[in-house]
């Protein structure tokens, strides 16, 4: 096996196994760690890739900005193991089995799939620098303007939203 084989079994193991692990763990703290290094695991993803503009993106965005906004709702949150719901064992049970039937329908899917390598058409024009990548996403006509100003809004309702869950109601007295 070739060594970008191996590293990329390797990434998807992490990634993988930092996924599972986000969503089992009872404290939400080491959730977010793990989805901070599942953020960084498929950064790697990208750097095999050869997308490394878009992997020292997604680490600033996701592991920096989002991670952040993430454990300043957590702790707004203040969640204690006091308030806290008792889950009944079925119901990690059934996720449980719910991530492994997942993985095994990925699996094969992958294992069916045909690689498209053939189909694209290569022009010479390299969209890793930052001059074409902004050409391409902000362009008037046929750019990704609109659905860059829809996410913006999107974060600023997710923002508003996790500040006001977090926010405590006052007695009236």
């Amino acid at each position: 096996m070739s060594t970008v084989l191996i590293i990329f079994f390797v990434l998807a193991a992490i990634t993988l196994s930092t996924a599972f692990l986000t969503i089992y763990s009872k404290n939400p703290i080491h959730s977010a760690i793990y989805l901070v290094l599942c953020f960084f695991s498929i950064a790697g993803h990208y750097m095999l890739l050869n997308a490394q503009f878009l992997a020292i993106v997604h680490i600033i965005v996701y592991s920096g900005a989002i991670m952040i906004l993430f454990l300043f709702t957590i702790m707004l949150m203040n969640l204690n193991k006091e308030d806290e719901v008792h889950k009944p064992r079925i119901t990690r049970l059934g996720a449980i089995t719910f991530f492994i039937v997942m993985c095994a329908i990925l699996i094969t899917v992958f294992i069916n799939s045909k690689p498209v390598a053939d189909a694209s058409d290569p022009t010479g024009e390299d969209f890793q620098s930052i001059k074409v990548l902004g050409k391409v996403l902000l362009d008037g006509e046929n750019g990704y303007m609109v659905p860059f100003e829809f996410a913006s809004v999107l974060l600023l309702v997710a923002m508003i939203g996790a500040v006001l869950l977090s926010k405590k109601e006052k007695l009236e007295k």
